[in-house]
């Protein structure tokens, strides 16, 4: 039997984690089923355990994919070369314009589940550390104090986590018209017009 017939039977593992991630950000984790998941996909319950051993190792795999995908990325991102500290932020605002590095709704459905989820919510503190850890790198490596690097990190922590839990809806070209007054906000200087016009290329759709 080749690959494609194995995945007619089966589904592919990255089809059954996609289905499972819609159902867990709609719903929450206790919606988060075998036969509900395999009858949506119009699949058996034999081609999930075809790639999950069981429920858990599937709840697992996406705990892992938003460790890797939200918080990996923050990193990276927060690390990324800059040449001045309001070009290191508008890196990490890349995450919040684009969800193939941050994905918020995710994000949310995570910080819902580990409300009753004692072990996650051990992974979830740990993610956030990381997180700030990295931001304060940012200020750090431009010469801020470690309290001042610390306050100025939490701040955009907390900022964002209030855009996320409050699903602040925004058009697009809104909030990159905000993006720059929160670099001043987030590090007390004015970016430059070049600053700007960089990050501004990244995320606006060229006129047809």
């Amino acid at each position: 039997m080749d690959v494609t017939q194995t995945d007619q039977m089966h589904g592919t593992q990255a089809t059954w984690l996609r289905a499972a991630y819609d159902v867990l950000c709609d719903q929450g984790v206790e919606a988060v089923k075998i036969m509900p998941l395999a009858r949506s996909l119009g699949l058996t319950r034999s081609g999930f355990y075809y790639h999950f051993t069981d429920r858990e190792a599937l709840l697992e795999a996406m705990i892992r994919h938003w460790e890797d995908k939200n918080t990996g990325t923050l990193e990276a991102r927060c690390d990324a070369y800059a040449e001045t500290v309001c070009e290191a932020i508008f890196n990490l605002f890349d995450c919040w314009l684009d969800n193939d590095l941050f994905d918020s709704p995710l994000d949310l459905a995570i910080r819902n589940w580990a409300r009753n989820d004692p072990a996650l919510q051990t992974r979830l503190d740990a993610a956030d550390k990381r997180r700030q850890a990295a931001m304060e790198r940012i200020f750090l490596r431009f010469g801020y104090s470690p309290q001042e690097a610390e306050t100025r990190a939490l701040t955009m922590i907390f900022v964002q986590i209030g855009y996320i839990s409050m699903r602040v809806t925004e058009p697009r070209d809104e909030r990159l018209a905000r993006m720059p007054p929160y670099i001043v906000v987030f590090t007390g200087q004015e970016p430059t017009p070049a600053e700007i016009d960089r990050f501004m290329a990244r995320h606006c759709t060229p006129a047809a």
